[in-house]
């Protein structure tokens, strides 16, 4: 008969391979995604972005939309950016990021269904960044597989 910690031994590299991919997954989404998102405010080629834009934003911050939309492809773009660098910190930029979307979408009175979605998006970035927590000193932010003791 086997112990328990026989056998969390046998499946730990299975378990090992399986967050590595699901941080690898994550990370490579939440870089990607908000840079090409960042880059279509300053092309329109996906929407016209402002339609998304709650006119209490342009009142509290008096911007012109289409400036607005710059601003905001801006950050999206530092957003991603900072998840490829440091994802523990730009993961939480990004579930920042997307919080203030959602308000803005809920504030407008419409595009619930965006809300929804992005809503989700802000989990999967929280999870990126329970992944990114393992190990602090592992260039990637994950935990080694000695589970960040490096043998010591």
């Amino acid at each position: 008969m086997k112990s328990a910690s026989a056998l969390n031994t046998l499946h730990a590299p299975a378990t090992e391979s399986a967050t590595r991919q699901a941080f690898l997954l994550l990370r490579t989404v939440f870089t990607v995604a908000p840079i090409l998102f960042g880059l279509d405010k300053f092309t329109n080629i996906l929407t016209d972005w402002t339609v998304y834009l709650a006119p209490q934003a342009t009142a509290l911050v008096p911007l012109a939309p289409k400036t607005f939309m710059y601003v905001v492809g801006v950050v999206e773009i530092i957003a991603g950016i900072a998840v490829a660098v440091r994802p523990r910190f730009g993961s939480l930029l990004v579930a920042a990021w997307l919080a203030g979307i959602i308000v803005n979408l809920l504030v407008l009175g419409s595009f619930y269904d965006v809300a929804l979605r992005d809503f989700g998006l802000l989990v999967g970035a929280l999870a990126l960044n329970r992944l990114s927590a393992g190990n602090r000193a592992a260039p990637d932010g994950l935990a080694q597989a000695d589970g960040g003791t490096n043998g010591k």
